[in-house]
């Protein structure tokens, strides 16, 4: 899987990310992190703040947070188009 979503549950962003990437029908693997942020190690490693969501792009070599620039680049690189669909098209 090449997309990853870093999220926590009750998170409205999170959810906003999350429906829209369902409506995509676009693939994406979920990782629920710890509501505390001194717990975010992982997300931190990856995109150097413990925000959520957060977003990696493996095939890309992407990673990100903030929902509203989540969107665009998804919008952007994807199109609507599953993230793996546009892997094996390339």
């Amino acid at each position: 899987m090449s997309v990853t979503l870093y999220r926590l549950e009750g998170c409205p962003y999170c959810e906003l990310v999350a429906d829209a990437i369902d409506e995509s029908e676009a693939a994406f693997d979920s990782v629920w992190v710890e509501a505390l942020h001194s717990k975010r190690d992982e997300v931190k490693s990856i995109t150097g703040q413990r925000r959520v969501p957060a977003l990696v792009d493996d095939r890309l070599g992407v990673s990100m947070s903030e929902s509203l620039r989540i969107l665009e680049y998804l919008e952007t690189t994807y199109g609507g188009v599953n993230p793996t669909d546009a892997e094996t098209e390339q």
